[in-house]
């Protein structure tokens, strides 16, 4: 049988889970998945907490500690994410270890209610670096306007990022340069830039999403016949992109100094529209050097059925220029599109944090009455 996984491995696609949950921790899945299925990283968000939290009694006994110790909330969410987090690296480990630290990453994300904050976001980084404590942590840092600035402190601080929400490519140029900025203001504090890794997270279906409904508003064979087109061409340029950015003599200084590329990450890589191929978010963006986090779904339908051919994005950049340039002529506009994503992107993981917090609360006060009967 073919091992598709073990394939995309070889040629420079590093397999994710874009998923944790103490259960996933607690039966030994995640190290199944490690082991079986070329699993070398995870990436973790609100939304997926919010899930986690909320289903079996995994976090039981720790809720019921923290509820007796009449734990504030925001620090027992802290608690309860962060073991989940040290954990997953502590399985993880041996994967860092044997890339060098390239992979073996588990990223944990700041407080998205606070995106628009620089120095809030800075200080909470900082807090979870420190509460976590494992070389092979990704802390997550959203793209925002105010996220950048907090992105190359965090980095100049030694601290690995994973930068989140990236929709448009501008911003991911801007992203690149926080973190070149972030390396260089790392070599003056005296870190050892060989220890400080980093992924810029470019999201992908949700762009179909938002382009095909866009799309399906218009009449006519040439709007139908631009579904689906949308998230893939968005992807090969932002890796047009990275190649640029990273072939520069400011990047090449900072290489010579032991610094190592931040790697495009493909995010949300599950299909949302059930007339597409579940493996396209896959197959379509296979490039060396990048990363392709998936829910547990996406991994097994890749193992199943999933067809490689080749790097399917760097020959690709003048098609992928040619689906923007249609689109615009449709009146989709571009710079909108991601403004609107973005923004989106931004208050769903307040929602789910939200959501997420509500649970917490509940089971707090839970444990504390049956703690006091």
């Amino acid at each position: 049988m073919t091992d598709t996984l073990a394939e995309l491995s070889a040629v420079g696609v590093a397999v994710w889970l874009d998923d944790i949950s103490r259960d996933r921790l607690v039966t030994g899945n995640l190290a199944t998945l490690v082991r079986e299925q070329h699993v070398v990283g995870v990436t973790s968000n609100p939304t997926i907490f919010a899930k986690a939290l909320q289903q079996g009694d995994a976090y039981r006994e720790q809720l019921r500690d923290l509820g007796v110790r009449a734990v504030d909330l925001g620090e027992a969410v802290r608690a309860l994410t962060a073991t989940d987090i040290r954990w997953a690296c502590d399985v993880l480990r041996p994967a860092y270890d044997a890339s060098d630290g390239v992979d073996g990453r588990v990223s944990l994300e700041v407080d998205p209610r606070i995106a628009h904050d620089t120095a809030k976001t800075v200080a909470e980084a900082k807090a979870l670096w420190w509460l976590v404590d494992r070389p092979n942590l990704f802390i997550k840092i959203p793209a925002t306007l105010a996220g950048l600035p907090a992105i190359t402190e965090v980095l100049a601080a030694g601290i690995s990022v994973n930068v989140t929400l990236i929709f448009g490519l501008d911003r991911y140029d801007a992203v690149m340069d926080a973190y070149l900025a972030g390396l260089e203001r790392a070599t003056a504090a005296g870190h050892d830039l060989a220890q400080i890794g980093s992924v810029a997270s470019f999201f992908i279906s949700r762009v179909d999403t938002e382009v095909d409904a866009r799309l399906d508003k218009l009449d006519g064979a040439g709007a139908r016949e631009l579904r689906g087109q949308a998230a893939i061409a968005n992807a090969r340029l932002a890796y047009e992109r990275y190649e640029r950015a990273f072939g520069t003599p400011r990047w090449q200084t900072l290489a010579a100094a032991g610094a190592r590329p931040q790697r495009p990450l493909w995010a949300s890589t599950s299909t949302k529209d059930p007339a597409y191929d579940d493996t396209r978010y896959v197959v379509e963006l296979v490039a060396a050097g990048t990363v392709n986090t998936m829910p547990a779904a996406t991994i097994d339908a890749v193992a199943d059925h999933g067809v490689l051919r080749g790097d399917t994005i760097t020959g690709g950049y003048a098609e992928a220029r040619r689906v923007f340039e249609r689109l615009e002529s449709l009146g989709i506009g571009y710079d909108d599109v991601v403004r609107v994503l973005e923004e989106e992107g931004v208050q769903k993981f307040i929602d789910s944090w939200t959501e997420l917090l509500d649970a917490v609360a509940g089971q707090l006060r839970a444990a504390r009455d049956d703690g006091t009967s």
